[in-house]
């Protein structure tokens, strides 16, 4: 499997940025389907963004036009910019690596939005 190292998170203000990237161990790295999800207390994990091998990308409606996925392939790297960001954003967000015989994740990486 992929291993997927995740880092960026942090506490921040409501209003402010982050930028979370997630480094991918593989060679093939242009092959998957790269994505974020989150989990906050007591919810499901769902889907925030992904990004497909040829840079097609989905939002969940609740961060459209606040956040952007992006990958650098050279780099094995994807990031996810966080704008204008809600206390409702808070939540443990994890790297994901798909394709067609495995899904990988990330251990995670806490944000947490609070003044």
């Amino acid at each position: 499997q992929v291993q997927l190292v995740e880092s960026g998170g942090g506490l921040v203000q409501p209003g402010g940025s982050l930028r979370l990237s997630c480094a991918a161990s593989t060679n093939i790295f242009t092959t998957y389907v790269m994505g974020w999800f989150r989990q906050a207390p007591g919810k499901q994990r769902e889907v925030v963004a992904t990004i497909s091998s040829i840079g097609s990308t989905n939002y969940v409606n609740s961060v459209k036009g606040r956040f952007s996925i992006s990958r650098d392939n050279d780099k094995k790297t994807v990031y996810l910019q966080m704008n204008s960001l809600k206390p409702e954003d808070t939540a443990v967000y994890y790297c994901y690596a798909g394709s067609s015989t495995e899904n990988s994740w990330g251990p995670g990486t806490q944000v947490t939005v609070s003044s």
